[in-house]
């Protein structure tokens, strides 16, 4: 199968990262390198599968910086007390965030309000292991918060993934935590966040999470612009019912060699929903991982098309629904659908 690399109209910068301190911090860069197995309702066995008799494909060139900002990353812990869980839930959460001014302390920046993207890793997953996705969406003007659960995430000797049907709070209680950092006088944080625009992203597990959050009865949550789901799928153990309001834009990527979360899981949610705004990303030949951590084919078409969907539809740019659409449509490589069509 004939691929091309998708040439990205990125602009040239260099990306300068100014990164927080924590024991913390150390942890998730010595697991950020690390692919971690799964087992659970993706269907994901506890080893990797090789892919499905792809051809190997040339590595492409480095993806490149999207946007004009220099990145800043902060790691904070959020403790949430809830009737809903016995006991505390601790949080951590890394947010990366643009810098405005070379040289400027990242601790005194209060002079711009920007979009707030909530991320969901998979199961058995961190933040760290999405960085090279994440920094994308920050240097292009997000502040970008990954959430490392406390059953679920990378480090957990014995991760229980039932512990999913809680992660849809656990976003909100972090949308709360990161709105009232984002109004207090002085921090990283101070006077950088738009409590109007928001979106929540998610891969696999984080997907199923993050799409309760747009469009489950349950754990929908009204502040949310846009939602991207990642290889993701309706959790059935979660009560109420999907798509009984309506939602906010949608965009669903997946690939087609997916042994961890069958393409039908995809495609069952991504058509379920006959009225309101939805798209479909096929990676063709693309496994569970490869498309969302590191900078591998075909992960810099996935960066691409999720940065054009925020800015259409959290940031307020119209005429990125036409930059979408030539970034998502690559022969042999990529097929973007809308409206329950299917490429």
């Amino acid at each position: 199968m004939r691929k091309r690399r998708l040439g990205l109209s990125a602009l040239a910068v260099g990306a300068a990262a100014i990164l927080g301190t924590g024991s913390y911090l150390a942890v998730q860069r010595a697991a950020g390198s690390a692919v971690h197995g799964a087992t659970g309702a993706h269907g994901t066995p506890s080893t990797p599968v090789p892919a499905k008799s792809t051809p190997v494909q040339p590595r492409p060139q480095p993806i490149g910086q999207m946007g004009d900002y220099r990145v800043a990353e902060r790691w904070y812990t959020f403790t949430e007390h809830s009737n809903a869980y016995p006991g505390p839930r601790v949080l951590h959460v890394g947010v990366r965030f643009p810098v405005l001014t070379a040289g400027r302390n990242p601790d005194t920046l209060t002079s711009a309000l920007f979009p707030l993207v909530i991320f969901a890793p998979g199961y058995r997953q961190c933040g760290a292991s999405y960085r090279d996705l994440l920094r994308q969406w920050a240097s292009a003007g997000y502040v970008v918060a990954a959430v490392d659960f406390p059953l679920t995430n990378c480090h957990v000797v014995a991760p229980d993934e039932s512990d999913l049907v809680h992660q849809p709070a656990d976003v909100a209680f972090v949308i709360r935590r990161l709105l009232r950092l984002a109004r207090q006088p002085q921090g990283p944080l101070a006077g950088l966040i738009d409590p109007a625009r928001i979106a929540v992203a998610g891969h696999s597990d984080g997907g199923d999470t993050v799409a309760a959050v747009a469009a489950a009865s349950c754990c929908h949550d009204a502040r949310v612009r846009a939602a991207i789901v990642l290889a993701g799928a309706e959790w059935a153990p979660l009560p109420g019912r999907w798509f009984a309001a309506p939602t906010p834009p949608m965009l669903f990527v997946q690939g087609t060699d997916d042994s961890w979360n069958p393409p039908s899981a995809s495609v069952q949610l991504y058509q379920a929903d006959t009225t309101g705004i939805r798209y479909y990303l096929d990676l063709f030949g693309a496994d569970h991982f490869t498309p969302y951590e590191g900078d591998g084919t075909p992960e810099p078409i996935v960066a691409r098309v999720t940065l054009d969907f925020l800015d259409r539809y959290v940031a307020g740019q119209p005429r990125m629904a036409r930059a979408m659409w030539r970034a998502g449509r690559v022969p042999g490589v990529a097929e973007l659908a809308e409206a329950g069509q299917m490429p």
